[in-house]
């Protein structure tokens, strides 16, 4: 039998292996990820496994996919739920992009903490929002909602494996074969003719409409390994040849704790397509849709700490349109020195970060009761604080990637109001609830502070 987490890990791997035939740039991305973290692993030891060990980091990946309708997005969901993953957090990418990019995403992955040990695979997954009248006119809509309802992208035999494998949790070996035979198949590029007049009336709305709603099927979007130091990443990729986009998406590199996430990527590839015209004719032509994404994750950000990052992204665009032309980059690292804490303990006693707190074992006995303040457990050296690793995506460096890979910045009519879609909305559209990430690092910190009370004989978790 096989088990959830094996097929997940069986499924991430048989993936990279897939999208490295079809992108080999893909595959030079994972060789110089893997090469820097050696070199990271090598020149700073134990301390470059704080945020996961080195055989997480390396075969980590997430990967994104695109859908057109809830009812496909349900279907994603049974796929993944067969693998122990559930939708987590919402991202509305309309707004956080600058450019035409009209989807709204959540995240599907494992959300307990042996599952994210023993494999931590993420698929960020966007829903089309034809109903938002700013991108799409009645008459666009409509074409387009009924080019959807007559596509199916998944076979009903692959969802019928899928409902097995989530509901007794394993499929045995030969069922467990198929089912990622028919999964890695219903991700990989069609070479069935795309209608070259239909994809071209939606790229001119977005190109990211036109990949969804422009062909037959889905595919992945885009594979994204771990690295351990992404501006090392990114110098070495630019020394290969391989073209990167303009800056890296996140929190700047500065010179204390490693926080959220930081993603960058090499420019979307014009790759050929078979091209259906107007008259019948199959032409060759090539389309710009798909990217190798890399990622350097950090310390998840309680929601005052989110706030506190929110605010300074602000800060940052305010006094970068006030003197054009300064480095952006320059700018964020010394608004991070000043105002954000520079090492974990602050960030904790501050209560900016997530962190897991475990008993210091050996501590002499001095005949003192501990105290009852995590501060104080923290600093008389009672307790010590782990990090906790953020697993989940910023919508605005989502769509900061999603732009840099856009030819143009397509169409978006202001003047009209949008419809507002948000968490409760979404999780209607799968037909299962929509996690709050807040929340589960909450309850896995909280988890923790209630372990410390047992262990130190304390009336209550420490606050």
């Amino acid at each position: 039998m096989i088990s959830q987490w094996q097929l997940r890990a069986a499924f991430a791997a048989r993936l990279s292996d897939m999208y490295g035939r079809e992108v080999p740039a893909y595959t030079t991305l994972v060789d110089v990820s893997r090469e820097v973290n050696e070199d990271v692993l090598r020149a700073r030891g134990a301390d470059a496994e704080r945020l996961g060990s080195i055989s997480r980091v390396t075969a980590e990946r997430h990967g994104a996919i695109r859908v057109g309708t809830p009812a496909e997005l349900q279907q994603v969901a049974r796929i993944f739920g067969a693998l122990g993953m559930q939708p987590v957090g919402f991202y509305d990418l309309r707004e956080a992009a600058a450019s035409a990019v009209p989807v709204v995403s959540t995240a599907f992955r494992p959300v307990a903490e042996e599952e994210l040990a023993r494999n931590p695979f993420r698929v960020f997954t966007s829903l089309l929002t034809p109903a938002d009248p700013r991108f799409f006119d009645a008459d666009l809509r409509a074409r387009l909602e009924n080019f959807l309802a007559g596509r199916e992208l998944f076979p009903p035999e692959l969802l019928a494996l899928a409902d097995r494998a989530a509901t007794e949790a394993e499929l045995p070996d030969a069922d467990a074969e198929r089912f990622l035979q028919l999964a890695v198949h219903a991700f990989e590029l069609s070479a069935e003719p795309i209608d070259k007049a239909w994809y071209g009336t939606l790229e001119k709305v977005s190109a990211v409409a036109a990949d969804i709603g422009g062909v037959r099927s889905t595919h992945i979007n885009h594979l994204t390994p771990r690295v351990l130091d992404i501006d090392e990443l990114y110098r070495r990729m630019t020394e290969r040849g391989i073209e990167m986009i303009d800056a890296i998406q996140g929190p700047p590199n500065w010179k204390g704790p490693y926080l959220l996430l930081r993603q960058t990527s090499f420019r979307a590839l014009a790759e050929p397509r078979a091209l259906r015209t107007p008259d019948g004719e199959v032409i060759s032509g090539a389309l710009r849709v798909r990217f190798g994404e890399v990622e350097a994750r950090g310390i998840a950000l309680t929601r005052d700490g989110r706030n506190l990052y929110d605010r300074l992204l602000a800060l940052v665009d305010e006094q970068a349109a006030c003197h054009p032309g300064t480095d952006r980059a320059g700018l964020a690292r010394a608004l991070w020195a000043e105002r954000v804490p520079g090492s974990e303990r602050e960030l904790a006693t501050g209560g900016l970060a997530y962190f897991t707190y475990h008993v210091v074992p050996g501590r002499p006995g001095d005949g003192s009761r501990p105290p009852t303040r995590l501060d104080e457990l923290l600093e008389q050296g009672w307790v010590r604080a782990e990090p906790l690793v953020y697993e989940d995506f910023l919508p605005r460096s989502a769509a900061g990637i999603f732009q840099s890979n856009l030819s143009d910045e397509g169409s978006r009519n202001n003047d009209r109001t949008g419809i507002a879609y948000d968490s409760a909305w979404l999780s209607g559209a799968i037909g299962r609830d929509v996690l709050d990430p807040f929340d589960l690092y909450e309850q896995q910190q909280n988890r923790s502070l209630s372990q410390v009370a047992r262990e130190l004989s304390l009336d209550g978790p420490p606050d």
